[in-house]
């Protein structure tokens, strides 16, 4: 408890540290685990695109301000054939893409760096 309780003292200071910046846009890649094809997707903010059953939304990419080819933070909208709720809507990290990762039977998507 005490440890749970120093960790979340301690957040406010670390985030205030560590200064982001939004990039244009990041570069993402797409496994469909059915044939085994990866195919890389370079998007702009904003921009969406069709890549197989799944219509891909970047919606922001950041990385750290001090170290331009560091992690990047990337936020996206997945939706899987035009169904009402997306398969993904959230932040997904490069470094750690199974800290909030895509659960889909067919597909992973997964934050490769954002574009400078």
């Amino acid at each position: 408890m005490i440890r749970l309780a120093l960790v979340l003292a301690l957040l406010p200071g670390l985030a205030a540290a560590q200064q982001v910046t939004s990039a244009p846009g990041g570069t993402l890649r797409v496994l469909d685990k059915l044939n085994g094809e990866t195919q890389d997707l370079e998007l702009r903010n904003g921009v969406s695109r069709q890549i197989g059953q799944l219509l891909i939304t970047l919606n922001d990419c950041r990385y750290p301000t001090n170290n331009p080819a560091g992690d990047a933070f990337a936020e996206l909208t997945v939706t899987y054939r035009n169904e009402p709720e997306p398969a993904f809507r959230g932040w997904m990290v490069a470094s750690s893409p199974a800290l909030n990762a895509m659960d889909h039977p067919r597909y992973d998507v997964w934050v490769l760096r954002c574009a400078s």
